[in-house]
């Protein structure tokens, strides 16, 4: 591909973003539903219509951004994947490296893994039909939070239906009106929507800049009437792959009294020599009050767990909305996420293997001269400007046979925008040669690299 066929590929969703009444075709030109103005340019007509006068819908049927992208070509979301989650994966027949996966330690299709979730739908049904706090609680549920307390070495544990719903929960019930919560400016959308919840109020620091939070927190010190304080931080930012500067952090929480909080779901079965996560990293478990942990990444299944002091886990469990409101874990998640969790606990090699491919692909894309940002894990971000420059590397990149996510403004400030890569355990050096190769090969295509 040439310059000329890049900007017939990428352009359009520049003009479109920046021009918000066009909608340009998959060759450039006005789509069919665009009519030429007094200037000669397309000028927008509704591409779908509500004639009920029912005001509420009108954002949902003028909303177009995803239009404009797919006119363009390069529309790269809700892909159907028609295999499983392995390092190859099929998608309308074609097979792609996958590296967009946050299945780290290759657990998805593992057998143990399959075989218990299926062994737990033979005795126990294929769901609970109830919440937790009334007629759902299974025996392997409370067998799952006995294990996953003795895995990360706290007294007890609650587990949720889903990641977003443990932080949307714990933070939300922990939050009262006379309490304050410091919160990364990058933190996880679930931990911002649990803050907006809760009834404190909500401080923002500079990403992984311990000095701003000391500033925040001086601000609102009053010693003779302190304040309740909660930091949460993510262990392991989701976009770059960036580590949280824990003991920092920690080291400013002791000297507030602030409780700590750590996101921990790209970290647990990735970081620390046990697979426990950042706090283990660190070597300071023990001041952490309470991490956050999800099944949908390394431990190979849906749903989440917080784990903290057995009195902080008894409120948690009785107070969070999305616990006492929500349909409990089925049974097959409940013990896939059991087995993986023994398995990250008996086979380290696991994770060894992780991070020499992590380390095999940071070496290799900095070769090549992409910038990967401050990633020091096995997410692994390549940064490439423009939105426009991310959704066409993405969709050439697919045609090439490598499967990567697109991430774009407002998941990340304007003109960062990135093409977001993760890595498996079970990867081969040949699934991660191919796909340097690819690389570099469209990174050249869009002038990223030389």
């Amino acid at each position: 591909m040439n310059t000329t066929d890049v900007d017939a590929v990428v352009n359009p969703v520049a003009s479109a973003a920046a021009n918000g009444n066009g909608h340009p075709g998959a060759n450039g030109h006005p789509g069919s539903n665009g009519h030429p103005g007094s200037n000669g340019h397309a000028v927008a007509a509704p591409r779908h219509n509500r004639t009920d006068g029912i005001r509420l819908f009108d954002k949902c049927y003028s909303f177009d951004v995803p239009d404009k992208i797919m006119d363009a070509g390069v529309y790269t979301f809700f892909r159907a994947i028609e295999s499983a989650q392995d390092p190859e994966v099929i998608i309308g027949g074609q097979k792609l490296v996958m590296l967009g996966s946050n299945n780290y330690l290759g657990l998805t299709n593992h057998p143990k893994v399959k075989e218990a979730a299926i062994d737990a739908i033979r005795k126990f049904g294929s769901g609970c039909a109830g919440s937790r706090f009334l007629n759902g609680t299974m025996k392997i549920h409370e067998k799952l939070e006995e294990k996953l307390a003795d895995f990360m070495g706290k007294e007890a544990a609650v587990t949720f239906a889903t990641g977003f719903q443990v932080n949307l929960g714990t933070i939300s019930c922990l939050s009262d009106r006379r309490d304050v919560l410091y919160l990364d400016k990058q933190d996880h959308a679930c931990i911002i929507d649990g803050a907006r919840l809760g009834l404190g109020e909500v401080r923002k620091f500079r990403h992984n800049d311990a000095k701003d939070l000391r500033r925040k927190m001086e601000a609102d010190d009053v010693p003779s009437d302190p304040p309740g304080r909660l930091i949460v931080v993510d262990g392991v930012y989701s976009m770059e792959g960036d580590i949280c500067p824990l003991p920092e952090i920690v080291e400013v929480a002791k000297d507030f009294g602030a409780a700590v909080m750590v996101d921990d779901a790209h970290g647990i079965g990735v970081m620390g020599k046990g697979g426990r996560g950042t706090a283990e990293h660190f070597g300071i478990e023990k001041d952490v009050h309470l991490i956050m942990g999800t099944f949908s990444k390394s431990l190979a299944s849906v749903g989440g767990f917080v784990c903290g002091d057995k009195r902080t886990m008894y409120y948690v469990k009785h107070r969070a909305r999305t616990n006492v409101f929500s349909a409990a874990p089925s049974p097959a998640c409940v013990a896939a996420a059991s087995a993986a969790v023994d398995i990250v606990r008996n086979e380290p090699e696991r994770r060894e293997l992780l991070w020499k491919n992590t380390k095999f692909m940071l070496d290799g894309f900095r070769s090549l001269g992409f910038d990967t940002c401050q990633s020091e894990t096995p997410v692994i971000p390549v940064l490439v400007g423009e939105d426009y420059v991310s959704f066409g590397m993405a969709k050439r990149l697919h045609e090439e046979g490598v499967f990567v996510n697109a991430v774009v403004s407002p998941a990340t400030p304007p003109g960062r925008a990135l093409l977001r890569t993760s890595y498996m355990a079970t990867h081969t050096q040949s699934h991660l040669s191919f796909a340097l190769d690819k690389f570099a090969k469209v990174g050249r295509e869009f002038g990223v690299i030389r």
